[in-house]
Order: C-alpha cells, then sequence, then structure tokens
C-alpha cells in the first residue's frame, strides 16, 4: 500500500508539470475504461470503472466483483473468531469536478455486500454465518494520467489513474451495526461489526487503475 500511495504521489507531480504546457482540456469529451490493479493483487477479485469525461466534470461507475480477505488482511476481531470475508460485489458511481487536467475530486456514493465464513470453509450459503449489505458516501482525489497523449499512435490513449479516497459507511443491514450469533471455534457468543470497504476494513482506500481513453472530439 505504502509503494501505492508514493507512485500516486509522483503521478501527480508528474501530472502537474504536464498540465502547464496544455489548456485544452478544457474542452474535451472523452471517456476511458479502467482496470483497478489493488483488488486482484491484494483480494484475488476484479474491478472495472468506466469514465465519461466533459470539459471540466466528470462521472464515473465503477463495479467490483469476487473480493476475499482472509488472514493478515482481516481484522484482529475477525482473526481471533477464524473467519473470512467476501465482498461478492461492491458498486457505484462518482461525480467530480477536474480541477486541472489530471487531478480531479468526485463524491461517491457506493455500495457493498459483506459475508462472513469460517476460514477455510467453502464459500457458499450453506456455510455463511451472516452477511451485510452497506451504503457508503465519501470523496476520491483521483490522478488521471495520460503518459502518450501527445503522440499520434495507438499508444494515445494509454491511461495511468491513482487515487485515494475515504468512503466511510453511513448504513448497514446489520441492526445497531452489530450481529452476534455462536461460534464453533470459540463456543462463545462473538460479535461481528460492520465493516467499512477500505484497507483493513476501514474508510480510506488506495489504489491504482489503468486502461484506455477515447477521445470524442478534437482540438
Amino acid at each position: 500500500m505504502k509503494k501505492l500511495t508514493v507512485t500516486f504521489i509522483a503521478l501527480l507531480i508528474a501530472a502537474q508539470l504536464a498540465n502547464a504546457q496544455t489548456q485544452d482540456w478544457k474542452q474535451e469529451t472523452k471517456v476511458s475504461v479502467l482496470f483497478g490493479l489493488t483488488q486482484p493483487l491484494f483480494a484475488s477479485g476484479f474491478n472495472i470503472e468506466g469514465n465519461f469525461i466533459h470539459k471540466r466534470f466528470i462521472f464515473d461507475y465503477s463495479h467490483g466483483a469476487a473480493l476475499k480477505f482472509s488472514g493478515n488482511l482481516v481484522t484482529d476481531e475477525l482473526r481471533k473468531q477464524g473467519l473470512s470475508v467476501r465482498v461478492p460485489w461492491t458498486t457505484g458511481f462518482g461525480l467530480g469536478y477536474r480541477f486541472t487536467n489530471w487531478v480531479n475530486l468526485r463524491v461517491e456514493p457506493k455500495w457493498h455486500r459483506f459475508e462472513y465464513y469460517y476460514d477455510g470453509e467453502a464459500q457458499n450459503k450453506a456455510n455463511r454465518i451472516a452477511a451485510n449489505n452497506t451504503f457508503s458516501l465519501g470523496l476520491g482525489l483521483y490522478g488521471f494520467y495520460q503518459p502518450f497523449k501527445n503522440q499520434d499512435n495507438a499508444l494515445k490513449g494509454l491511461t495511468v489513474s491513482p487515487s485515494i479516497r475515504y468512503w466511510p459507511t453511513v448504513r448497514s443491514s446489520f441492526t445497531n451495526d452489530r450481529f452476534t450469533y455462536i461460534n464453533k471455534n470459540t463456543d462463545q457468543t462473538e460479535t461481528l461489526k460492520t465493516l467499512d470497504s477500505g484497507i483493513g476494513f476501514t474508510p480510506l482506500i488506495v489504489n491504482l487503475s489503468v486502461g484506455y481513453t477515447f477521445g470524442l472530439n478534437r482540438k
């Protein structure tokens, strides 16, 4: 995660330098398709994002699927209970404003589903301990860098998009944000608490996405 944060900062600096060379971005209309790297690298999952950019505004829709967390990727409390967490889907959209060619800030409502299982068991409905649907509302700071934008070849649309997001949970299907059950590992009544969707189940998310951008106009 530290490497992703350093990469994000480095790309923002490069983006600011590139932005000083051109201002035609304020009249651009384009679309991009991006794939997140954090999800497959750390959670064996998948994430796709589509962006529509028009002048200073940006609209996105993203969807993640089949995310799995166990061992050091879950909280100490869950690890003591011998549990793993599956996130079969996380989805939502964002509305943002472009401060420069390469930097934008978005408001992001997102929906998530968390499923709890005993670690090592098949993750199916018969073995599921509990499931929780949540809604988060937060902000995301994004870089949007096309390193070969000024070239007239296939590399032109290559896009790198680092991001830092803060998505606090504002609604949970757990009553009072918790669920109690008898744990067969500890033979005690244990409690599951509502999780956030970020690093270590906190609201903070760092990601790096790569993909391709298609221009819809020419200046």
